[in-house]
């Protein structure tokens, strides 16, 4: 599981629907859930986890996309498996790892080094502690 640390900028609430907004490192971040501990306020700072199996890759994107959380990363590692790829990225501080398929990666031409986007949809991002 990749970890960042955020700040809680914003909370909107419907019902028992709620979107958190945070910043990481002046990138903005969105996160979806149905409940929320009474500790979640603006200005709370948080460690959020995303799981690597939901951050996707883009790579020489010209289109608007539905994703909420769109991170300027560059590979820093690949490791290619028999049928998945653990990819490293890096976004200062953090690493972030995304496991796609290796076809993905072939047909990507993922190179270390390279600037691509990271994609995580508001839904796959969780709060894991708030931070003392």
């Amino acid at each position: 599981m990749s970890k960042l640390i955020a700040t809680i900028t914003n909370v909107e609430s419907v019902d028992s629907l709620n979107v958190v907004s945070f910043d990481c490192n002046g990138n903005s971040l969105k996160m979806m859930s149905l409940e929320l501990d009474k500790s979640v306020k603006v200005g709370a700072k948080v460690s959020l986890g995303i799981k690597s199996t939901s951050i996707g890759i883009a790579k020489d994107i010209n289109a608007l996309l539905s994703y909420s959380n769109q991170l300027n990363v560059v590979v820093q590692e690949i490791d290619n498996g028999h049928l998945l790829s653990s990819i490293k990225l890096s976004f200062d501080p953090y690493i972030l790892e995304s496991i796609i398929t290796r076809d993905s990666t072939k047909r990507m031409n993922l190179n270390v080094g390279e600037k691509v986007v990271a994609l995580i949809k508001a839904n796959d991002i969780s709060i894991v502690e708030i931070v003392k």
